[in-house]
């Protein structure tokens, strides 16, 4: 008796139902320099329009984490894309880079083709949201590998930037401000801690229960996706001399600030500078950790760090706010090393 490649749990129908649904969202983030459609092996994206004296294209990677348990559990997977783009797009706009074109994967046991295309229209929307074509991915369905009901999703972004304007903190001195600029919540770092402080295999942490002080359900505060910068930063670098750009996550405060600096840079921040989200005080009080420790896992409440001359702080304020976004001059550079919180 034969067997077959669908005997061994992969049924290649699934992959092209999947496909067949995910076509309306992927186009919605086209635009004239896509070249060719969705099927190819490769993805086409013409630079052919850019006016740059050297341009220089800029990459990166990254996926979600294990922010995904939650939308297991929640059984909502329709914005957990939006946080594979951001967590790409924000990296890249850190050096000036406009964001052109993404990629995305994702991996799971047993392909859902509603499910795939539910995640791929928050990939579609964190897409729009910063200005790049969706121009191609994987899906790989992996009997075996997964849980039931599980997946990965992961993403890559290339953008461009002329090379006389690429940002890399060369220019940051001693005496220089940080304006921070307001986080949508945990954003995609920091969930292995938060998972162990709220659970995530059921609802025994009253996950899904109305908390007054986040003014929603816990479980839906912990699925706001991440929040996308890009349209307000490269704004901002139109009107203003950036002279450098952390994304905060990963490693919070204390590892992701200090790679924008030169040898002999450090920086005060004043932790009562912004209003803290109510989110990141109750995970300081679930877990009892130190104010350093906290801000060496979380974002807390401050999603991208821009550094300016001094001169330029109300200028850049103006300039985010009028974008929609909430900044505050939230410390400045100093001689030494490493970040201080005061």
């Amino acid at each position: 008796m034969a067997i077959s490649y669908k005997d061994s749990g992969v049924d290649v129908e699934r992959g092209y139902k999947a496909v067949e649904l995910m076509k309306k969202h992927v186009k919605t983030t086209f635009n004239e320099n896509v070249l060719g459609d969705i099927g190819s092996f490769g993805g086409f994206y013409s630079i052919a329009g850019e006016r740059m004296k050297e341009p220089v294209l800029v990459a990166g990677t990254d996926g979600v984490g294990t922010k995904l348990k939650y939308a297991f559990l929640a059984n909502k997977h329709d914005t957990i894309g939006i946080d594979a783009v951001a967590m790409c797009v924000n990296d890249i706009v850190c050096q000036g880079a406009k964001p052109l074109f993404f990629l995305d994967y994702f991996a799971t046991g047993k392909l859902s083709p509603e499910t795939v295309a539910t995640v791929v229209s928050g990939v579609a929307e964190g897409c729009r949201r910063s200005g790049c074509a969706l121009i191609g991915g994987e899906t790989a369905e992996m009997p075996g590998f997964y849980p039931d009901g599980e997946y990965d999703i992961a993403g890559f972004a290339v953008g461009i930037v002329d090379k006389a304007d690429v940002i890399n903190g060369k220019d940051i001195r001693p005496g220089d401000a940080l304006v921070g600029i307001a986080s949508s919540g945990i954003h995609s770092n920091g969930y292995s801690l938060a998972r162990r402080l709220f659970g995530d295999s059921d609802f025994s942490h009253d996950l899904d229960r109305y908390d007054d002080r986040l003014k929603d359900k816990v479980l839906n505060v912990l699925l706001t996706p991440t929040r996308i910068y890009v349209k307000s930063i490269l704004g901002l670098i139109s009107k203003v001399k950036v002279k450098g750009i952390a994304h905060i996550t990963g490693g919070g405060f204390i590892e992701n600030i200090p790679r924008i600096f030169p040898e002999g840079v450090g920086c005060v921040i004043r932790r009562d500078s912004y209003p803290m989200l109510p989110i990141f005080d109750i995970l300081r009080e679930l877990s009892g950790a130190s104010d350093e420790q906290l801000y060496n896992t979380f974002n807390m409440g401050i999603g991208m760090v821009v550094c300016v001359a001094k001169e330029d702080v109300a200028a850049t304020i103006a300039a985010l706010q009028a974008s929609g976004e909430q900044a505050y001059e939230i410390g400045e550079t100093v001689a030494g090393k490493g970040v201080t919180l005061l």
